[in-house]
């Protein structure tokens, strides 16, 4: 599914003027002024998958960051822009084939803080688990040594009197009367695991999805998993993914529109084509006889 079609960025007269005619003089840099019309890139044509691939300081986070301000994706996260960011989002277009319900901005910060959030419930969760391990030990201490410990006492003695008699059932386990009273039981998974257990509870329903460099913390194993997740979610609902990224597995995504941005000028080509992915290539291929021994 397509929603954005296009996004025009200011272009370099544009920006020139823009600068010529600032009168502060107390900034040290105009970002993100100046990062696309040295690339020749004034236009983003955008296909169900498309991905911006580049280097440290190629423009690709940013892209996905003015889209995002542009269109009003939510976010996860908090952002933090720069002095003339605002600026530049109000100077691009956006034109759009099709509005979407619900859009999206998913980031490397994003996937920290639901890290972090998931070992603060599990913690949490840990800690709960010793309490009712205690508790369940005492009320059996209890009921072997204190007769009247047992018995009914009266409404007010209704809640302790029906916990007592599920923990003296034979049927009982300690496990199953401490997971009952678990509210949620949160694992805690591998920076990976958690990376992708992320993408996959974020990437639920039709929407339009902005992703920046999703790779990292994801193993091979997770990268393809995750590549492989977003084609099918292309296919099966009404979803469209802008995602930016240096990683080879989500650049090989069958039928994506991928731009290099470390090219001059700036544009699109097959992903087997762009030189870092070449390397890959040419250095597995130096060492071809010691896979095939």
């Amino acid at each position: 599914m397509i929603y954005l079609d296009t996004f025009r960025l200011p272009g370099d007269p544009a920006e020139i003027n823009f600068i010529k005619n600032e009168k502060r003089t107390c900034f040290h840099t105009f970002y993100p002024f100046k990062i696309f019309p040295a690339k020749q890139l004034e236009e983003v044509r955008f296909d169900a998958i498309t991905l911006f691939y580049g280097g440290n300081g190629s423009g690709k986070s940013t892209l996905i960051n003015l889209i995002a301000e542009k269109i009003g994706a939510s976010r996860f996260a908090e952002f933090n822009d720069a002095p003339f960011f605002r600026t530049f989002v109000n100077m691009c277009r956006a034109e759009f084939y099709r509005r979407p319900y619900r859009s999206y901005v998913l980031t490397s910060d994003d996937v920290f803080e639901y890290a972090l959030n998931a070992r603060s419930v599990n913690e949490n969760i840990n800690e709960k688990r010793e309490e009712l391990f205690e508790k369940y030990a005492d009320i059996k201490r209890r009921a072997a040594f204190e007769p009247d410990y047992t018995r009914f006492k009266g409404l007010d003695d209704y809640e302790r009197w029906v916990e007592v008699r599920e923990v003296l059932s034979p049927k009982k386990s300690q496990s199953s009367y401490v997971q009952k009273r678990t509210a949620r039981d949160i694992d805690l998974y591998s920076n990976g695991e958690t990376a992708m257990r992320y993408f996959l509870d974020r990437i639920d329903e039709e929407a339009l999805y902005l992703l920046d460099e999703p790779e990292n913390s994801l193993s091979i194993e997770y990268q393809i998993e995750l590549a492989e997740y977003i084609a099918a979610t292309a296919r099966a609902t009404r979803s469209q993914f802008i995602i930016a990224t240096h990683s080879p597995v989500l650049l090989s995504i069958k039928n994506a529109l991928v731009y290099n941005l470390d090219d001059y000028p700036a544009g699109t080509c097959h992903w087997t084509d762009l030189p870092n992915v070449r390397r890959y290539y040419e250095f597995f291929m130096d060492h071809r006889e010691e896979f095939e021994d």
